[in-house]
């Protein structure tokens, strides 16, 4: 277990009885807590089209509160269909209608924090990740699709060692699997003694501030010139 200094542990008993995870982990998984906010992107795709073959960002909130995504990557086509507080199923669910059609060349996902805070296990983050591919896989068969990895927070760090498990599944499920990428974010916001650096973050504990997001850019067209692909870059 990942220690934190000034952090207080409890018994497991205690922390299953009382944390969000412990309460919802039996709660069926409600899809039409969305329908508002996809319907709006989808009133958006009505009078703004996105163009085809985009770079399409969608997942949690990292992805939603990223508001100078098209400014990190400028000359670049890019949407943004981050839905703050959804998990990885939820990307897969609403496919039909916040990713297909746009018929995007790269797909870049950010979820399973969440997922893991409402008591899925590792396995089954891992496993609504691998359907997300596969659903893509289906329709889109040459979309690459690029997991951004969790990173740890101040405010769930508790749960730091399981989203370190499920980056590490995901990464060599990557290795073996055609159009499937993976970016290591995990260090973004951690210094030198490997703890989160609270002025990353905003006043929550758990979202990247305005210095966050220039890190997490910089992590992001690091990947892009690992591949020798600039066309994130330009």
């Amino acid at each position: 277990m990942i220690k934190y200094p000034g952090l207080v542990y409890f018994s497991s008993i205690f922390l299953f009885v009382s944390s969000p995870a412990g309460r919802s982990a039996q709660a069926p998984h409600d899809f039409g807590k969305w329908e508002k906010e996809i319907s709006a992107f989808e009133q958006t795709d009505r009078t703004n089209p996105p163009p085809k073959g985009a770079q399409l960002f969608i997942g949690s909130s990292t992805i939603k509160l990223w508001k100078t995504l098209a400014k990190d990557f400028p000359n670049r086509r890019v949407i943004n269909r981050g839905f703050g507080g959804s998990e990885i199923v939820d990307s897969t669910y609403f496919a039909e209608r916040v990713i297909f059609p746009y018929q995007p060349a790269k797909i870049f996902l950010r979820a399973g924090g969440n997922d893991l805070w409402a008591g899925k296990s590792v396995e089954q983050v891992f496993a609504d990740f691998k359907e997300f591919v596969s659903k893509i896989q289906a329709k889109l068969p040459e979309t690459e699709i690029v997991f951004i990895s969790l990173s740890p927070s101040i405010a769930r760090w508790r749960q730091a060692d399981k989203e370190k498990a499920v980056n590490d599944l995901v990464e060599k499920f990557a290795r073996s699997s055609p159009h499937v990428r993976f970016i290591d974010a995990w260090s973004v916001p951690l210094d030198s003694d490997g703890t989160p650096r609270p002025e990353l973050f905003l006043p929550d504990k758990l979202h990247f501030n305005a210095e966050g997001y220039q890190l997490l850019t910089a992590r992001v067209r690091a990947y892009a010139r690992e591949l020798q692909d600039d066309r994130l870059l330009r």
